[in-house]
């Protein structure tokens, strides 16, 4: 079984629960670290970036829950960084235990998302699973 390599994540202490306050600046900015420190390491290791990816989507909407949103920066942000992160994860080989602990770590933070941040996640539940049958055991929102 392929076990995920343990990492000291730089983006995991900046993204706890309203780490933010109000100003988006910081907090798009700190969404595009976390991006370029997660594409790195897949690089390297897929399965490591695939788990970081996981976690960062675990963490966005909590961190994010009150800056201010109007302009739709910070949403766009989001979006591009879910547009940036579901690949990695899709396409980066993993055993089904594995495969199954994302997923339902991903389906929490879905269902969590108050904001709602990653609600596009939503649309790529297929793709996440990594294959049809998966797919076809996917939840619906």
């Amino acid at each position: 079984m392929s076990k995920v390599p343990k990492q000291q994540w730089a983006f995991a202490a900046r993204f706890r629960r309203r780490a933010f306050g109000w100003r988006s600046q910081p907090a798009i900015t700190r969404v595009k670290e976390a991006v370029s420190e997660i594409k790195k390491a897949a690089r390297k290791d897929p399965l490591l970036g695939a788990e970081g990816a996981v976690l960062l989507l675990e963490k966005l909407s909590p961190a994010l829950e009150h800056v201010d949103s109007s302009s739709g920066a910070i949403g766009s942000a989001v979006w591009h960084a879910i547009q940036d992160l579901v690949p990695i994860i899709a396409e980066t080989p993993a055993e089904d235990a594995v495969r199954t602990e994302w997923l339902e770590r991903l389906w929490k933070a879905f269902e969590d998302d108050e904001i709602p941040y990653i609600e596009s996640l939503g649309d790529f539940w297929g793709e996440r699973c990594g294959s049809p049958q998966k797919s076809r055991a996917g939840r619906t929102r």
